[in-house]
C-alpha cells in the first residue's frame, strides 16, 4: 500500500552526445529534420533529436530525464514520467502526485518551488513539504534553515532509488535512439527496480503491494 506520504525528484538519464552542426542542431530544435538527412535515412536513422541539453551545478549533460514519485515508507516508485533532459523538474510535478496515499505531505526539492506549485498543492489536498529557498541578498532564516534540514531527511529516500538505479542498473546512460526507447528503457528499469525493493521487502517481513 502507498503510505507515509510522497517524495518527488528527478534524475538525468545521458545519451550518446550527437555531433551535429550548427545549422542541424537549429532546425532540430525548431522541429525540422536538417537539410540533406532526408536523402540519408540510414543516417537519420542514427541521429536522436529529441534528447536536449542541461545545465546542473556547472555541468553540462545531454540525454532526457526520469521523473519519479516515491512513496515515504517503502521507498517503491509509484509514478514516473520521462522527458528530455531540458525540461524543469516543476514542469512534471502536478503528473507526478498521488491522491492515493495514505498521506497527504509531499516532499521536494526547492526546484519544485517555483510559481503557484505551493497553492495548487493545497488546492488539491496535499501538504507542501517542499524546501525552502533563499532569495538574493534575502537568505533563509535560522528557523526556516533548520526546516529544510529536517525535510532533507525525509526527502533522501528517493536520492537513495535514483542513486541506487544509477550505480547498480546502469541509470546514468540510455544508448538509445528517440524518446519512445527512452521511454520504456527507463520505465524497464523503474519496474526492475520496483522488483527487486518488494523482495527486499518480503525478505525483511514488510507487507507492501506495489
Amino acid at each position: 500500500m502507498d503510505m507515509g506520504g510522497q517524495v518527488v525528484d528527478a534524475s538525468i538519464v545521458r545519451a550518446p552526445v550527437q555531433r551535429n552542426r550548427r545549422d542541424e542542431n537549429e532546425a532540430i530544435k525548431s522541429g525540422d529534420v536538417p537539410g540533406g538527412w532526408k536523402a540519408r535515412p540510414r543516417q537519420r536513422a542514427q541521429k536522436d533529436v529529441d534528447a536536449r541539453w542541461t545545465r546542473k551545478h556547472g555541468k553540462s549533460d545531454f540525454g532526457y530525464k526520469n521523473h519519479v514519485s516515491v512513496d515515504r515508507r517503502h521507498k517503491l516508485v509509484r509514478r514516473y514520467e520521462v522527458t528530455d533532459a531540458a525540461v524543469h523538474d516543476s514542469q512534471l510535478f502536478d503528473n507526478l502526485l498521488d491522491e492515493a496515499n495514505t498521506c497527504s505531505k509531499v516532499w521536494a526539492d526547492s526546484a519544485y518551488r517555483p510559481g503557484d506549485a505551493g497553492r495548487r498543492l493545497k488546492e488539491n489536498g496535499f501538504i507542501s513539504q517542499v524546501h525552502r529557498r533563499g532569495k538574493r541578498g534575502k537568505p533563509l532564516s535560522r528557523h526556516k534553515s533548520q526546516v529544510n534540514a529536517r525535510r532533507s531527511r525525509v526527502r533522501a529516500r528517493v536520492e537513495h532509488v535514483l542513486a541506487f538505479q544509477e550505480s547498480a542498473m546502469g541509470g546514468k546512460l540510455v544508448r538509445t535512439i528517440g524518446i519512445a526507447r527512452a521511454r520504456t528503457r527507463i520505465g524497464m528499469m523503474n519496474l526492475v527496480y520496483n522488483m527487486r525493493r518488494l523482495v527486499w521487502l518480503a525478505r525483511d517481513g514488510i507487507p507492501a503491494r506495489a
